[in-house]
């Protein structure tokens, strides 16, 4: 009976879309929620207009008019209704209860494939490779293995100019990097602040959701021609405009931490991969047609990997760039880019510093938790960021056999920074804690120190003591100058 109602109802739908799509034959309309404004992949619903009560936000693909929003709700929910179908489930709705929050049942990070327990770290490189292994099978998705062609151009070497004024202590670079393969090539524009007083500093590598352009107000920075959201300021048709720039610059503070002793890169996500459901067509996916996700290979890359084997190409350009510490890299990222921030931590050791902000379910966050966003509701919304694999378990976390503290023990004995903020339920800041914490076995494999707690820390008060870091951060999904504040300080605590 509830499949002949769900049928009806979809039935529905799509009569009246097909009535409505001569207004917009021309607007595409995905899924989205949340990263490049305040909520996110891992951001509390209702936080902004246009979220719903279920943390979903419309993406038109190219803008449309108020007269059409109607219509581009009754097909986004027909595109829901028909994927539970498809799925053959309807999405459980969001827990906010912690009394409601599931009991864990999680696999020690030291129990190895055989079940049994290592226990020293001479048998740690061989249980890491087990745990990535696992993650890229069952959520990530597995990479690609043939090598790409990669060359560079810096096209500016300059002083920066931040906040309207020229900075002569700050070097400024941009760098298109090209990767090529069978005759496919892709550019992703680097732009790299460095202080020139250090001869070597550490550097910060973080992708951007809007574009270079949007990190700051310099008009020499070139604007990004990669794919867009409509809904962000200075955006049309899916291009940014010269409206663009600047508006995302309180996510960079890059005079700050450039005057802090460190180096800053960043290139946009979408030079990488659109973050659309495109058919793993585009970006970093098209160089590599024969490994393309699908039903037969529900094992290979999403776009978190995808975006994580990109931040390694980038790694291989800065590890040997006058200026930049070739041992001192350091991934972060904010949402689902804080997901693909720990991936790549996760799959390249280079990054000798992870940080992952609001980065929730799919990051740092339990599912097992079952609190916020869940496997269902992200693999619904996000069907391109995670691999087939990992939709088994929509609504059937009790099958998980691993879970998200197991992929913060791959960066062991390397250190991680874990960021939460305190209206961010979406993300589950307890979740992403406890990871941390039954993480800790790792360290202490090597000798050191993980996170303690088991509770959240007031608001603003950082748990700094060991190579796993925490803060809970007053206000919303966002990362800002605090959070870079905290995870400067970790880093110059653990040899930065």
């Amino acid at each position: 009976m509830q499949w002949l109602v769900t049928i009806v109802v979809v039935l529905a739908a799509l009569g009246l879309v097909l009535l409505k799509l001569y207004r917009f034959a021309r607007a595409l309309v995905g899924i989205d929620n949340q990263d490049q404004d305040k909520p996110s992949c891992g951001s509390c619903p209702g936080q902004r207009a246009g979220s719903s009560d279920l943390g979903i936000t419309l993406k038109p693909l190219v803008q449309i008019g108020d007269k059409t929003k109607h219509s581009v709700a009754v097909l986004v929910m027909a595109n829901v209704s028909l994927a539970s179908i498809a799925w053959g489930q309807e999405i459980r709705p969001p827990n906010y209860d912690e009394s409601k929050a599931s009991s864990l049942r999680l696999v020690s990070v030291l129990a190895g494939a055989d079940g049994k327990r290592i226990e020293s770290k001479d048998q740690w490189e061989l249980q890491r490779k087990y745990l990535v292994d696992l993650l890229a099978k069952e959520e990530y998705g597995i990479a690609p293995s043939d090598p790409v062609s990669v060359s560079i151009e810096v096209f500016d070497d300059g002083v920066a100019v931040l906040a309207g004024e020229p900075k002569p202590k700050i070097r400024r670079r941009q760098i298109a990097v090209n990767l090529e393969r069978r005759g496919k090539s892709v550019r992703i524009d680097l732009a790299v602040w460095s202080p020139k007083d250090r001869p070597s500093a550490p550097c910060f590598l973080g992708l951007n959701f809007r574009g270079n352009q949007s990190t700051c107000d310099d008009p020499a920075i070139r604007l990004t021609t990669s794919w867009c959201d409509n809904r962000n300021p200075g955006v049309i048709q899916n291009k940014a405009t010269q409206a663009s720039r600047a508006n995302h610059s309180e996510r960079w503070p890059i005079a700050h931490i450039v005057e802090g002793g460190f180096a800053v890169a960043t290139a946009h996500y979408s030079d990488i991969d659109p973050d659309f459901d495109d058919g793993f067509e585009n970006g970093v996916h098209g160089l590599f047609p024969d490994h393309r996700l699908d039903a037969e290979h529900p094992d290979r890359w999403g776009s978190i990997a995808a975006w994580a084997w990109g931040m390694s190409r980038l790694a291989d350009v800065l590890e040997k760039l006058e200026g930049i510490d070739p041992k001192g890299l350091m991934v972060l990222g904010h949402s689902r880019l804080g997901k693909t921030a720990l991936w790549a931590g996760a799959t390249d050791e280079r990054f000798r510093l992870v940080v992952s902000n609001n980065s929730g379910c799919g990051g740092a966050a339990l599912s097992q938790r079952i609190y916020g966003e869940s496997v269902a509701r992200i693999n619904t919304s996000f069907p391109h960021w995670f691999n087939r694999n990992f939709r088994k378990y929509n609504d059937k976390e009790d099958l998980l056999g691993f879970d998200q503290h197991q992929l913060i023990a791959t960066i062991a004995p390397r250190a991680v920074y874990i960021a939460s903020a305190s209206n961010d339920k979406w993300a589950d800041p307890l979740g992403e804690l406890l990871s941390g914490h039954y993480a800790s076995d790792a360290y202490a494999l090597h000798g050191k120190r993980g996170l303690d707690a088991k509770e959240l820390p007031a608001v603003n008060t950082p748990l700094v003591h060991g190579s796993i870091g925490y803060h809970l951060r007053e206000g919303d999904h966002d990362m800002l100058l605090y959070d870079w504040q905290q995870f400067m300080a970790f880093a110059k605590q653990n040899g930065f």
